[in-house]
């Protein structure tokens, strides 16, 4: 049987989550509003709305929040009038677009065959999108499409939306910043708006397409100390249980210990 959204994404998902969203958006959130002025913004796949609230507090008051109708209102960080349940399995549209879009490791969450649908909803949405999805063997709650950026670049490509690589280098080594944001964080840029700006033209200039595909440290060492606990496990497994097995080592031992004794081997 397959499980619904609301038995993988529970109370304490968001809760374990809630306190480095909103850290990694205090500090990502005023880096994206100095490149560009930002009245409205959309977060499609907000969970509790943590970024939108910040983005509140920084002076952006016409906020909405999309995502599945298994979101708890009770949990929001944001007022529900602020919030819109949304399949965003599906292709969706808005009568209204905004300043910034933001959907920040959420693509990852739904079918491969969504992905296409998906981005082209966002480039509805705004003429700047600010975008991370997780990598192949990131890892994490429910994930079933992660793809390196340069997959999402080329969709995004396909609607005129142009990388612009100038988030990652500022929060990478601040560790108030989730590692999946420091990550995979990216700015997506209608091209006219792009031409049109010179920050954010800058930015594109200095951003290096053969450069898109890294791994951060902190994901890098905790991958490696799930192997070497994996190793440990294989080179040293828990001693047999049950009466059968314990009397086979037992007798295993008393034979060790017998040639041992005899004949003094090791």
């Amino acid at each position: 049987m397959t499980p619904t959204p609301s038995e993988y994404y529970t109370k304490s998902f968001y809760d374990e989550i809630r306190a480095g969203s909103l850290h990694s958006a205090e500090i990502i959130l005023p880096l994206v509003l100095k490149l560009l002025p930002v009245r409205s913004l959309v977060d499609v796949g907000c969970c509790d709305g943590s970024w939108l609230s910040v983005a509140r507090k920084l002076g952006v008051n016409d906020v909405l929040g999309m995502d599945g109708d298994h979101i708890d209102p009770a949990s929001l960080q944001i007022p529900q009038d602020c919030f819109q349940p949304m399949d965003l399995t599906k292709p969706f549209t808005l009568n209204r677009a905004f300043d910034l879009a933001i959907s920040l490791e959420v693509a990852e969450h739904l079918p491969a065959d969504s992905a296409a649908g998906f981005v082209e909803s966002l480039t509805r949405l705004a003429p700047v999108i600010l975008f991370s999805a997780a990598i192949p063997l990131q890892g994490g709650n429910h994930h079933l499409n992660e793809q390196w950026p340069e997959t999402w670049a080329q969709l995004f490509r396909e609607h005129d939306f142009l990388l612009v690589d100038c988030i990652r280098k500022q929060v990478w080594l601040n560790e108030a910043v989730e590692y999946w944001y420091a990550q995979n964080a990216l700015l997506f840029v209608q091209a006219d708006v792009l031409e049109a700006s010179a920050l954010l033209k800058a930015e594109f200039e200095q951003s290096n397409p053969a450069q898109l595909r890294l791994v951060h440290p902190r994901k890098y060492l905790e991958l490696q100390s799930l192997y070497r606990e994996a190793v440990f496990r294989a080179e040293n497994p828990p001693p047999p249980s049950g009466v059968i097995a314990a009397s086979r080592l037992l007798a295993v031992c008393l034979k060790n210990a017998v040639r041992k004794r005899l004949f003094g081997d090791p």
